[in-house]
């Protein structure tokens, strides 16, 4: 593989090209008319306009996409995130195009892009899984049965979604019937799918994933466990490696039931396979992600891996070198997605210009960044600017260096996730590992930002008035 062509934007455009380099392959960066200056076009070695500034228009046109690959001699693309990294006809079409698709095979998306005929694909290999439906219902009235059978509150699901889209949760029987039908109708609005199943839903529960890699050769390896309980709407912001709650014993149990999960439907690189904890620390399977995750670097730090080398490898068809008893971890990870969002006004989208862009830099800090100083937030696409890493030696340390690193972090133009990160990172409650996915729910507002901001603007005004008094009591000698 000496040139693949990277079907994405932003962050992950420049993270999969940064590894092809080391690898000494050359890059294809594809951009949108508003991506024309954006830092992934000029760190690849070649870069084609693929259309407007909708992703309908540009990212999402895969024909578009493998055209501009064959012109320019690409031997694989890679998808990164998004976009059209679970579209099982683009992985197709990729491969029927004699290109090779740094991914899962299409019958894997294809499987694991519907929640029911995941459930269906691993329910012979002894896996849990929450109580309910393996079928999709329109019908109220069979829905009021199954919900008295499972008992309340329960969860209505779209099949094909993700993002917290066609998700309700039911408390009570009098509500099930319009939850039901803003469920399908969100459903069929996002996906065009408006298929919905039930399950019981797990009070307090923890999100626990497992990222794991598989070669063509029959070898599958876990890369042990991701905590994202930390959410806003349904979608991760904080994430952390290992897991503070997590045993040896249960670790491994869940590690070898991801590797299940990925044998039920031939996984060929890298994917991760969510599971919903309960308070008792009983795990359930909830869905598996065929392509890299959003927040894959904790696990790349404390396995001591490249995850995109490793895609590679696999796409070229190499075998896996590394063994499972050779895995082991070292230290502890943080994350924090780093959004334009106003999180004093319900993390709503933050447009505008970076008039000012530092990122932080020091050992044990890792930024994936897609942006620089002066440029313009782009209304089109997700409005993360960046991932922030760090890593300790231990939980507490990789917290420490994250408050700091939030703190040397400097943007103005837009509002960003970095005072919530260090609301989460000061938190009694993140801190002592006594948290589920209710997180914000339970104990974010704005106003504890706000009070956390006035606290810290009293202690530097009171810091700066001790140093002015000190710097009048010196005494000075007379020359």
């Amino acid at each position: 593989m000496k040139k693949i062509l990277v079907a994405n934007r932003g962050e992950i455009a420049i993270r999969v090209m940064q590894t092809a380099k080391k690898m000494g392959i050359k890059t294809v960066a594809v951009f949108s008319e508003a991506d024309r200056n954006a830092p992934h076009v000029r760190f690849a070695d070649e870069a084609v306009c693929i259309g407007p500034p909708p992703s309908n228009q540009s990212y999402l046109l895969g024909d578009k996409i493998i055209e501009v690959a064959k012109e320019l001699d690409v031997d694989g693309i890679h998808p990164g995130y998004g976009f059209l990294s679970e579209n099982a006809d683009f992985a197709e079409a990729v491969e029927k195009n004699g290109l090779i698709f740094i991914g899962p095979k299409s019958h894997a998306i294809r499987i694991m892009g519907s929640k029911l005929a995941a459930k269906e694909a691993v329910k012979k290999y002894n896996i849990p899984m929450v109580p309910g439906i393996d079928e999709a219902i329109t019908d109220v009235d069979k829905a009021h049965v199954i919900a008295n059978e499972i008992g309340f509150p329960i969860l209505i699901k779209a099949s094909a979604g993700g993002g917290g889209k066609g998700m309700r949760i039911v408390d009570k029987e009098k509500d099930l019937e319009s939850q039901m039908t803003r469920a399908i109708s969100e459903a069929t609005s996002a996906f065009g799918d408006g298929s919905v199943f039930i399950e019981k839903y797990v009070t307090s529960p923890r999100h626990i994933e497992i990222q794991v890699l598989a070669d063509t050769h029959g070898n599958i390896l876990h890369f042990f466990e991701r905590e994202c309980s930390i959410q806003r709407r349904h979608q991760k912001v904080v994430e952390e490696a290992p897991s503070s709650i997590l045993t040896p014993e249960l670790r491994n149990e869940m590690g070898e039931a991801a590797k299940k999960v990925a044998e039920a439907c031939d996984y060929v690189g890298a994917g991760t396979v969510e599971f919903l904890m309960d308070a008792d620390h009983n795990f359930y399977f909830l869905e598996m992600n065929t392509r890299l995750q959003v927040e894959h670097p904790v696990s790349e730090i404390i396995a001591g891996v490249d995850l995109v080398e490793l895609q590679i490898k696999v796409a070229r068809g190499e075998k896996l070198e590394i063994k499972q008893e050779d895995l082991k971890i070292h230290g502890h990870a943080m994350e924090l997605r780093v959004y334009a969002e106003d999180p004093l006004n319900d993390f709503l989208p933050s447009v505008g210009n970076l008039e000012r862009y530092r990122l932080p830099v020091g050992e044990g800090i890792r930024v994936d960044n897609g942006f620089e100083e002066g440029m313009d937030i782009p209304i089109y696409y997700d409005p993360m600017l960046s991932k922030l890493i760090t890593y300790g030696k231990t939980r507490e340390e990789a917290i420490a260096l994250m408050i700091k690193a939030i703190e040397a972090y400097e943007v103005a133009g837009v509002q960003t996730t970095l005072p919530f990160g260090t609301f989460v990172m000061e938190h009694e409650a993140f801190r002592s590992g006594n948290f589920d996915t209710h997180f914000v729910k339970d104990y974010y507002s704005p106003e504890a930002i706000l009070q956390n901001n006035e606290q810290g603007a009293r202690i530097a005004a009171m810091v700066a008035l001790q140093h002015y008094v000190s710097d009048k009591k010196i005494v000075r000698l007379p020359k």
